[in-house]
């Protein structure tokens, strides 16, 4: 009996047990339908709510409290603007707001031993010397801790020698001095303008070039606008201003002590002299008016063209060297930097998804900046603060997201994308299996005329959905949408009845996630007027003079236009998380690649006796392009099938749009780039600000003609061919129902 007894015992356990499983599966299965079946007039509702919650004037408030003093990466100030983001997160509802640091290697100058450049005479004695300081904007002569003008990361050294003007220091410029010119820059100094490219490339440029230090300036010609005066009466450049920035050539490594893995304590670094991009020649930035007093005593050739004169009141003489009685002038750089590893801190808030708590959406933007930096980036911190208010607002009315929102503050940008970079080495593993989408939010103006888009083909589709349901912030478009605003101020090249949208390159937070995880991504941000405005970027970059003032009198008064830019990433966040069917469109990313795949080739018939001496087909790649072209359709035709009401169905084609750029990564990387993985579009390897189309076949095909064996070089060609034909063929294999 007393076995019975246990039998029966042991029955009804099972039994409760079971009962109590299906009813957790019934809830799930039921929570899971109740996302897959929400009405799209609910969703669009919520959507509007939203958008609708954003407000201008608490952008400005946001702005104006973030940029009252300095927060350069790794200082205190930084960090406390870090728990004052964390606190605000807290308040406005986040299910979890952490703190995540790093130990990285960050670079400032040396407080009691100044950088600096002078002119000194036969016998080595100064005769002339640079400015070290900037004067402090009107309104911030009090504040402390402005840190003097550098390029974080020069080398130490002072060296000597004659000066040699490259123009921007491109690869094409330094060609240009040596092949045509026949002026050599080994072991003389250089003096090239920022603008064109990232100054990285130009360090790099004349490091390769064997010139011993590298001079830095801002042209009035790249950084001031005509009729406009210069800062606080307007916004260009002043000639005392000078733009900082980093030198590293990291391509993709993060810190660089820890290349490919987090900097956290229990990380193997390398020592300083063999950490990753760091050059090996001393950099310093100088404003033009002291551009001007070296150039004025040129000597040496005449500029070769028009395109290397500037605004100055100068020759642009090429030199080396001065000229007349400044002939036995030498230059002489003083460069004192140091470099050390400093603790830095991210900001991670969370809102968990409520049908798909594994699957994520990223929006993230970074907080550190040279100095007060009311544009880069703290219009885009700006808004992303917005843009978390409003969603904390949804959350307090019992809204909670399909999948679950990653929000991020980070740190170090400006040194080299540290924080980000860092934090997805940590979780790469986990974010490669489960993200959506990455979504930045940098700076959101380094304009006032139209909107700029960079992103993904797979988002082209929902960025002109949701900017046609955005009212646009322009003069002379009122009760008209941003789409129609930006479609007539910046009409596709390719196809003008739609707004341009531009690959991504690099420069800003959303590099690795992109270029090496294969994460699809995106940025927005109101720019200048490409046809018109010649001006690189916005004319005071990274000066003290960024101010809430000079956004507030000049760019954006009625913050009209941050908050358009605010209200498309936070509608962008909030389609990619909360849509049953992940808006993606592969259909564009088919005609996109039929786009590169024919300049690639435009490119390569500009050879073409060597392509068919060489047995150079493009076949292969065309035909690749054309599988995918056939599956997207395809998958797309299948999807409209779907059964909303089948969550394993509904996930198993999500996963498919999810995962379809983590498809074009090849897990071997770029030549001597391995941190940059994407196949199909990185950061041209001459400027890492553009983005390129078939890296490796371009990389391949750059300079060929001057490579010293020709058939090895167009051996590379064929191989990059093969891997980008392999790469896509792949691709339209995911989208496929099976192997």
């Amino acid at each position: 009996m007393a076995g019975a007894r246990g039998w029966l015992c042991l029955g009804l356990c099972l039994a409760v047990l079971a009962a109590f499983l299906a009813g957790v599966l019934a809830g799930w299965m039921a929570k899971l339908l109740e996302g897959a079946a929400r009405a799209p007039g609910r969703h669009q509702s919520v959507r509007g709510k939203l958008v609708s919650g954003m407000d201008a004037g608490s952008i400005r408030s946001f702005l104006r409290s973030f940029t009252k003093l300095p927060h350069l990466a790794g200082t205190e100030q930084n960090f406390l603007l870090a728990k004052k983001i964390q606190s605000q997160w807290e308040e406005f509802g986040l299910d979890a707001v952490k703190l995540v640091h790093y130990d990285v290697l960050l670079s400032y100058p040396n407080e009691t031993n100044p950088n600096y450049v002078s002119a000194v005479d036969a016998q080595g004695l100064e005769i002339f010397k640079t400015s070290g300081l900037e004067a402090a904007p009107g309104g911030y002569e009090n504040v402390t801790n402005i840190v003097p003008p550098y390029n974080a990361f020069s080398a130490q050294g002072t060296p000597e020698g004659d000066l040699v003007y490259v123009n921007y220091g491109r690869t094409e410029d330094f060609l240009r001095l040596e092949r045509e010119m026949g002026i050599s820059c080994a072991g003389r100094i250089v003096l090239a303008r920022y603008g064109k490219v990232f100054r990285g490339n130009k360090v790099k440029n004349a490091a390769a070039a064997g010139a011993s230090g590298v001079i830095l300036f801002s042209d009035p010609a790249d950084y001031s606008a005509p009729g406009v005066q210069p800062y606080p009466e307007g916004w260009s450049l002043p000639g005392t201003a000078v733009q900082r920035g980093n030198v590293l050539n990291l391509d993709g490594a993060g810190d660089p002590l820890t290349p490919g893995y987090p900097a956290k304590e229990y990380a193997f670094r390398l020592d300083a002299e063999e950490g990753v991009g760091i050059p090996q020649i001393p950099v310093h930035p100088i404003g033009y008016h002291d551009a001007e007093i070296l150039l004025r005593h040129m000597g040496g050739a005449a500029p070769p063209d028009t395109s290397w004169k500037g605004r100055l009141d100068v020759a642009y003489n090429i030199g080396p060297g001065f000229s007349g009685e400044a002939s036995f002038r030498k230059v002489r750089m003083h460069v004192h930097n140091t470099n050390k590893i400093t603790r830095i801190y991210n900001v991670i808030g969370t809102i968990r998804g409520a049908v798909e708590p594994d699957r994520y959406v990223i929006l993230g933007g970074h907080r550190d900046s040279w100095v007060f930096g009311a544009i880069d980036p703290t219009s885009g911190a700006a808004a992303l603060q917005e843009i978390v208010r409003s969603f904390g607002k949804l959350m307090s009315g019992g809204w909670r997201p399909r999948r679950t929102l990653i929000f991020a503050s980070w740190d170090a940008e400006e040194f080299g994308l540290l924080g980000s970079t860092e934090w997805a080495e940590e979780n790469a593993k986990t974010l490669q299996a489960r993200s959506v989408a990455y979504i930045n939010s940098d700076s959101s103006i380094e304009g006032n005329y139209t909107l700029r888009v960079d992103c993904t083909p797979l988002l082209h589709q929902l960025v002109y959905k949701l900017t046609k349901e955005i009212s646009s912030p322009d003069d002379g478009f009122e009760s008209r949408s941003l789409y129609e605003s930006w479609l007539e101020k910046d009409p596709s090249p390719e196809d003008g009845r739609v707004p341009r949208i531009n690959k991504l390159g690099s420069g800003s937070d959303f590099e690795t996630y992109f270029q090496r995880l294969g994460i699809a991504s995106g940025r927005a941000r109101y720019t200048k007027n490409r046809k018109t405005d010649t001006y690189s970027s916005y004319p005071v970059y990274h000066t003290a003079y960024e101010t809430f003032e000079l956004v507030e009198q000049f760019y954006d008064p009625t913050f009209r236009k941050q908050l358009a830019v605010a209200q498309l990433r936070g509608a962008l966040v909030y389609e990619l998380a909360d849509s049953a069917v992940i808006p993606f469109d592969a259909r564009d990313y088919a005609a996109a690649l039929r786009g590169y795949a024919t300049s690639i080739y435009s490119l390569a018939r500009r050879h073409a006796p060597q392509l068919a001496a060489h047995g150079v087909s493009f076949d292969s790649l065309f035909s690749a392009v054309s599988n995918f072209s056939e599956a997207a359709s395809e998958f797309h035709r299948r999807l409209l099938q779907v059964d909303l009401d089948n969550p394993l169905a509904l996930r198993a084609a999500n996963d498919q749009l999810m995962l379809l750029e983590r498809a074009f990564v090849d897990p071997l990387g770029l030549p001597g780039r391995r941190f940059y993985r994407h196949v199909i579009s990185a950061p041209s390897s001459h400027n890492k600000y553009a983005g390129e189309s078939f890296p490796g076949i371009y990389d391949a095909l750059f300079d060929i003609e001057r490579k010293a064996d020709p058939r090895a070089a167009w051996k590379e060609v064929k191989r990059h061919i093969a891997v980008a034909a392999f790469t896509v063929q792949a691709a339209a294999g995911t989208l496929a129902e099976g192997l």
